[in-house]
Parts: structure tokens; C-alpha cells; sequence
């Protein structure tokens, strides 16, 4: 048996958790929240580490050193990121629900998430590239 349906985000190794991410690159969009109602609106920005072509971290194993804001999920902080994609694999697991049928450990294909469309590759430009005074211009309605 597949070893997210029998361990908790808690009891798996570090190998194990890092395999859970299915590299869609959402969780490294530029996003912006309605402090009243928690409303989260993405944005079509990617932060300026993440490779677009990719949907990996050029500097993930330094990402804290140089992007101090950069969040870490672990198994205790996971449910307060609550802005996570619903398709998020950390997510989903942390919610008692499987991983989608795209997802790379069901696939076996680690293109499967590009394939299905549900990574950022071909949707967003990097920070680098932005306007960074206005990223409100850059908000998207649909899910990347």
C-alpha cells in the first residue's frame, strides 16, 4: 500500500514528506488577502526563486536564507495555511482525502501535474519580470 494512505504527514521521513509536494507551483504565486474576509486572490507573479519552466526552487535548500518571508510547511503549521490550492497534496492529506489522480506517487510520472495543466508552467512570469508596484494587475480569477 501506498505510503500516504497508511502514515500521517507526521510519521513520514523527510523523503517521503519532500515526495508529497506534486511541484505545481502554486503555494509560490504572489498572492493578496481581504483582511476582513480572508479571501485569497492569486496572482499570475511567481516568487523570483521559482523556475516557471520547471515549477521548482532555484534555491530551494536556502530558500529561508535568501527569501526570509518564504513559508515551510510542516505537519504542525500546515492547516494555517489555509490559502493552499485545493489540490494541494499537503492539503488534501491533512483534510483525510487522496491525492488526485495526476498527483506524480499515483502516476508514477513526475510530468503527470504539467500534463493534467495543474502546475504554473506556461501560466505565470516571475517576479523578476513584474511590475512590482503593481501587482494587483497581475491578480487572475481562475485557479493557475
Amino acid at each position: 500500500m501506498s505510503f500516504w494512505k497508511t502514515k500521517s504527514l507526521a510519521e513520514m521521513t523527510l523523503s517521503e514528506w519532500e515526495s508529497v509536494c506534486d511541484g505545481c507551483g502554486r503555494c509560490c504565486l504572489e498572492k493578496f488577502e481581504d483582511k476582513r474576509t480572508r479571501k485569497v486572490f492569486y496572482t499570475s507573479v511567481a516568487c523570483e526563486f521559482l523556475d516557471v519552466e520547471t515549477c521548482q526552487c532555484s534555491v530551494y535548500d536556502n530558500r529561508d536564507i535568501r527569501l526570509p518571508k518564504c513559508l515551510t510547511l510542516t505537519p504542525a503549521t500546515i492547516k494555517q495555511y489555509y490559502w493552499l490550492p485545493r489540490t494541494c497534496a499537503y492539503r488534501l492529506l491533512s483534510e483525510g482525502k487522496d491525492l488526485c489522480d495526476w498527483h506524480p506517487l499515483v502516476s508514477g510520472d513526475p510530468e503527470s501535474v504539467h500534463d493534467a495543466g495543474m502546475s504554473v508552467r506556461h501560466k505565470v512570469i516571475s517576479a523578476r519580470h513584474a511590475n512590482q508596484k503593481r501587482l494587483e494587475a497581475y491578480i487572475v480569477d481562475a485557479d493557475i
